[in-house]
């Protein structure tokens, strides 16, 4: 017979059985179609920034998942990257530039009250700081701390060179002094001594500027009471630094101490330290029973305790709450009564929550609920273990984000500047300083809060919003947008209310006469999504709706004009615009938007939602590869609550390919959590798991960069592969023998010598029998391609001999060495009837 041509149609097809799609593809991974044919996609490279911050994660290069990507210049002409993660916001000053951390705060105290106890031998350093609101994993920096180890001393004998301490110090001991005022002459801060010649107990020792060297002489002043602190144990330096939070108790919680307490680290940080700290952080994954819907408003959660008041009304200014039992509760925690909130220090007794705190909102263990006001309740009424969700509906306190939900971020250049907003939370500005390197925290854009920009102070009015789900600046007239917000004169978050400010201001909220500012409430769905900015409108999509906003200008400001009902979106990051046309990933399919709201028919809608964890679906995201005219969308498989997995749409050519983020072994994932291909810079960027298996701290990287995976030192292979349909000889009616194949590919792109892809026959007896033993035969270039990318004429195997047999056949290229990138051709295979069983 003579040679069968094996030509496939594009893309990747799994809507039904693998003989049903003959002629097509039918599995994939790391690869891509251009010009009808496969390829292996384009390897990726770290960025190799420094996070600038004093307290750095152990993998990755920054703190937590990230969820955002944003990319504008400033008038300096700095290329800006912003970042937001679960744990921090970051912005990035050019490719492989620095990272610097611009988190705003949540809160700083007043001097002492933050005071510090450690403990002999150990790291941990217990932090005591009445009502500090912070939980687990949140940050906070101390200033003004002294060393736990700093004693006073006063002039014992100016005659033999002694000081006497507070406590005995041994000889050999090192230590600096911290006060120079009434300072013995001879002795300086910022200089190490040595203690020699001790005494104990009466702790009078000589000091020696080298171990066991001459006493020095002091003499002159002396009277008064001065510090000194050891150089060892934790120190000043150590303390005035950045820690990560372990929650302990309302009005207490742990750090970390890079070194271990010495025996002599009996102080308290002294009376001037100042903690300032960052907004709470959030989780993440998403974490059942927290966020919309989660709370009091349709019940309790199964297995949360459950009692009632006991004893009689329970006044509003009770700190001791008697119940009918305690059995189940947590040791401490927040307890619910109708609307109150109210956090307990301990249980007193079987019936009893004692060391309570009234009318919390937001400050307890992982967040409260209800109204936040203190309450009188009557005798009966229910009381429900509240440490573990969220009210439905309640808004989060200005300036403390949405605790243990899943952390998404939106953001919006405001000019050369950004707001942006941790979904239900607060609004944040952050302005590009004066001093052109300077990067500073992003402050607050609240109620009445003055903002400090390059060009000086502005004061947003008494009507800015303190909550909203998602923020925008439109690039008409330049409005700021916030979607899923509190009214005016209300606290209470409205997940269908959309508000903007006046025209080229985002301090005016308020409408009247002589501004534009306004409100508009949709009236599909639950609540807004997300929205996008496109060419002529901006798309608002609510969980079951979407609409065109334009501007129309006074009186009216913006129409709201209802585009399509009854569709889903998975999540507020499942979005993306290529071509003037937006994509975006339902709940069950996959939708396209280019003047009318349309369904975008699939060949792999199947594959995808009947292995999908939708309970994940706002860490899902889309994100374009504008080269390669692709639409990517990141997900979690069923079995997973990271992203692993992704799926493409190639809309010039209108087919559909996917692939998994397992790296070069097979058994970790190193998926993308947000995804930005910005023509600022050189390659489409992604944010992944700091460590393949899903850390939780990130790494930036570039893609379409190399051809390997770059992120490790050395780089691996990444392993590509595609297959055919299954294919036959007269609608299988023989058995059909291969015995000769005859390659057709390029290598172009390569960076090693020789590069190396294998070709494989699969044969099977039926549809229903598996693959037989197939030969993979290595198809191997001649040439050499370390110095020279692309060659006009391809020189490779000729052609390989085989022996396969089988009533159906699928064909498959794939590679798994370090250097290669090629494109398939159109191979032939050399092919005759070999009976029929």
């Amino acid at each position: 017979m003579p040679l069968q041509k094996l030509q496939f149609r594009p893309g990747i097809n799994r809507e039904n059985t693998s003989y049903t799609n003959e002629g097509g593809y039918f599995a994939a991974n790391k690869i891509r179609f251009r010009s009808g044919q496969p390829e292996k996609v384009g390897g990726w490279t770290s960025d190799t920034g420094t996070n600038l911050s004093g307290l750095k994660p152990t993998t990755g290069t920054v703190w937590g998942v990230c969820r955002t990507l944003w990319n504008w210049l400033n008038l300096t002409g700095y290329n800006l990257l912003a970042l937001g993660t679960n744990l921090k916001y970051y912005l990035q000053n050019g490719t492989n530039g620095y990272y610097y951390d611009v988190t705003p705060l949540r809160t700083t105290t007043s001097a002492g009250e933050v005071t510090f106890a450690a403990s002999t031998g150990s790291t941990t350093i217990t932090v005591n700081d009445a009502g500090h609101g912070a939980q687990t994993g949140d940050f906070v920096t101390y200033s003004g701390a002294i060393a736990l180890s700093t004693q006073t001393y006063t002039v014992n004998n100016l005659a033999t060179d002694t000081i006497t301490f507070t406590t005995a110090l041994a000889d050999g001991t090192t230590l600096q002094l911290f006060t120079t005022t009434s300072a013995p002459v001879g002795l300086s801060t910022g200089v190490t001594y040595f203690v020699v010649s001790s005494s104990t107990p009466a702790a009078s020792c000589k000091l020696s500027l080298t171990s066991g060297g001459a006493a020095i002489d002091i003499s002159s002043v002396g009277v008064g009471t001065q510090t000194f602190a050891l150089t060892t144990g934790i120190t000043a330096t150590i303390l005035n630094a950045e820690f990560q939070i372990t929650y302990v108790s309302s009005n207490s919680y742990t750090i970390t101490s890079s070194v271990a307490a010495a025996a002599s680290d009996l102080g308290n940080g002294g009376s001037s330290v100042v903690g300032a700290y960052q907004v709470t952080t959030g989780n993440p994954i998403y974490t059942q029973n927290v966020g919309w819907g989660a709370g009091t408003w349709g019940g309790v959660i199964p297995g949360t305790a459950t009692t009632a008041v006991s004893g009689g009304t329970l006044s509003n200014s009770n700190t001791t709450v008697t119940v009918t039992s305690t059995t189940g509760f947590t040791a401490t925690g927040n307890i619910l009564i109708d609307q109150e909130t109210i956090f307990y220090g301990a249980i007193g007794s079987a019936t009893t929550f004692s060391g309570c705190v009234r009318g919390l909102q937001g400050n307890g263990v992982g967040g409260a609920v209800g109204s936040g006001a203190a309450a009188t309740h009557t005798n009966g009424a229910a009381v429900v273990q509240s440490t573990t969700f969220t009210g439905w509906g309640d808004p989060a306190p200005a300036g403390q984000g949405i605790g243990q939900q899943l952390r998404t971020w939106s953001q919006s250049t405001f000019g050369e500047d950004l707001i942006f907003n941790p979904r239900g939370g607060a609004l944040y500005y952050w302005a590009n300083s004066a001093s052109a390197n300077t990067f500073n925290r992003a402050q607050l854009l609240g109620p009445s809060t003055t903002i400090a920009t390059k060009y000086g102070n502005i004061t947003t009015d008494s009507s800015c919003p303190t909550v909203a789900n998602f923020v925008m600046v439109s690039d008409a007239s330049r409005f700021v947008l916030a979607f899923g917000v509190n009214d005016y004169g209300s606290v209470i978050q409205d997940p269908l209310l959309i508000r903007w400010s006046d025209q080229e201001s985002f301090a005016t909220w308020f409408p009247a006469i002589t501004n534009q500012a306004g409100s508009y409430r949709l009236s599909h769905g639950s609540q807004i999504i997300t929205s996008m900015q496109t060419r002529q409108e901006i798309l608002v999509l609510t969980d079951a709706a979407i609409y065109s906003m334009q501007y129309l200008g006074p009186p009216y400001v913006w129409s709201f004009q209802i585009l399509g009902d009854n569709i889903s979106i998975a999540g507020p990051n499942a979005i993306a615009t290529a071509n003037n046309i937006t994509y975006w990933m339902g709940t069950d399919k996959f939708y396209m938007y280019s003047g009318r709201v349309q369904t975008l028919p699939s060949s792999l809608r199947e594959y995808v939602y009947n292995d999908i964890n939708l309970d994940q679906s706002f860490q899902f995201m889309a994100g374009t590869n504008e080269g390669y005219n692709e639409v990517w969308w990141q997900y979690c498989s069923s079995g997973s609550n990271v992203i692993d997995r992704y799926v493409i749409y190639n809309h010039l050519d209108n087919v559909w390919y996917y692939g998994d983020w397992a790296n070069y072994t097979g058994t970790a994932y190193q998926g993308r959590t947000a995804w930005l291909d910005s023509a600022l810079r050189a390659y489409p960027m992604a944010a992944t798991y700091g460590v393949a298996g899903g850390s939780t701290n990130t790494l930036l990287v570039y893609h379409e960069s190399g051809v390997d995976d770059g992120t490790v030192n050395p780089a691996v292979p990444i392993v590509a592969q595609v297959t055919s349909s299954d294919f036959d000889i007269g609608d299988g009616h023989n058995f059909g023998f291969v015995w000769r194949l005859i390659p057709d590919l390029t290598f172009d792109g390569s960076t090693v010598n020789q590069p190396i892809a294998m070709f494989t026959v699969l044969p099977r007896a039926n549809s229903g029998a598996p693959y037989g033993n197939a030969n993979n035969p290595d198809v191997v270039s001649t040439q050499n391609y370390q110095n020279q990318r692309n060659y006009a004429v391809q020189q490779f195997t000729q052609q390989v001999y085989v022996r396969i047999r089988g009533r159906q056949m699928a064909f498959k290229i794939s590679s798994d060495e370090i250097g290669v990138q090629w494109q398939l051709g159109i191979p032939r295979i050399d092919i005759r009837p070999d009976g029929r069983r």
